[in-house]
C-alpha cells in the first residue's frame, strides 16, 4: 500500500508538472473545414420555420414581421414560402423581401460554397484558450473574409472544442449592402441537430440615411433534416 501510494504521488506530480498543450491553430482550422464539409456531404436537405422581426430606432415592438418556411435541397438551393406577414408594407417590400431574395441567390448551387465558414473563404487565426458559449466549451477564431461581400463577416467564429462544429459567429459585414447603408453588425447562433450545426438565432443591426437604425432578428426552429443514408 505504501509503495502504491508513493507511485501514485509521483504520477500525480508528473501530471501536474506537464503543461496542458494549447491546441494547434492549423489543426483547429482543419477541424473546422472538416466539420463544414461533413455537413455539406451528409445534409441532403432540410425544412425549417423562420420568423423575421424588424425594429426601427428604439422601438420595442416590431415595425414589420414575416414567418416563412425555408426548404433547402442540395444541388438545387432554397425556396422560401411566406406564411404570414404583418406591419409596414414598405419595410416588407424594401427590406424583408430583398433579404429573402439575397438568401436565395447565396444558396444557389453555383454560389453556396463561397459563403461557407472555411479557410478557403476566410483567413482564420486561433485565439488563446477556450471560452464558454451557451454552455459549450469553444475555441474562438478571428476571421477575415478573403473577399468583400454583404454576407461575409469579419469578426469572431466560435466552434465546439470537441468536434469543431460552429456555435456562434459575430462581427461586421465586410461590405455595405448599399451606399446609403452604414456598417452592419451581425451575429448568428447555432445548435447541433441530428449531429450538424444549424442556425437558431440571428441578429443584424445597421443604420441608413433612408431608414435610420434598423434591427432585424431571426428565429429558426422546427427543423427536419434529410440525411445521407449510412
Amino acid at each position: 500500500m505504501e509503495v502504491s501510494a508513493a507511485i501514485f504521488s509521483l504520477l500525480s506530480l508528473a501530471a501536474a508538472a506537464t503543461p496542458v498543450q494549447s491546441p494547434n491553430s492549423a489543426a483547429v482550422i482543419q477541424g473546422v473545414d472538416a466539420a463544414v464539409q461533413a455537413r455539406v456531404d451528409n445534409v441532403l436537405g432540410f425544412t425549417d420555420m423562420e420568423h423575421y422581426a424588424v425594429y426601427r430606432d428604439n422601438d420595442k415592438t416590431p415595425a414589420a414581421q414575416m414567418t416563412v418556411r425555408d426548404t433547402y435541397s442540395k444541388g438545387k438551393g432554397k425556396i422560401y414560402t411566406v406564411l404570414s406577414k404583418t406591419g409596414s408594407s414598405i419595410i416588407e417590400h424594401f427590406g424583408l423581401q430583398p433579404l429573402l431574395d439575397s438568401e436565395t441567390e447565396i444558396n444557389l448551387p453555383s454560389q453556396v460554397a463561397k459563403s461557407w465558414f472555411t479557410s478557403a473563404n476566410y483567413k482564420m487565426e486561433l485565439k488563446p484558450g477556450t471560452q464558454q458559449v451557451d454552455g459549450r466549451t469553444c475555441y474562438a477564431l478571428s476571421i477575415k473574409p478573403r473577399r468583400a461581400a454583404p454576407n461575409m463577416i469579419e469578426g469572431t467564429l466560435w466552434v465546439d472544442a470537441g468536434n469543431y462544429s460552429i456555435v456562434r459567429v459575430q462581427g461586421v459585414a465586410s461590405k455595405k449592402p448599399s451606399v446609403f447603408a452604414g456598417t452592419t453588425h451581425m451575429m448568428r447562433d447555432y445548435k447541433e441537430i441530428d449531429g450538424y450545426s444549424m442556425a437558431t438565432h440571428a441578429r443584424a443591426e445597421s443604420a441608413s440615411l433612408l431608414f435610420g437604425r434598423t434591427v432585424v432578428v431571426i428565429q429558426y426552429d422546427d427543423y427536419h433534416l434529410e440525411l445521407r443514408p449510412r
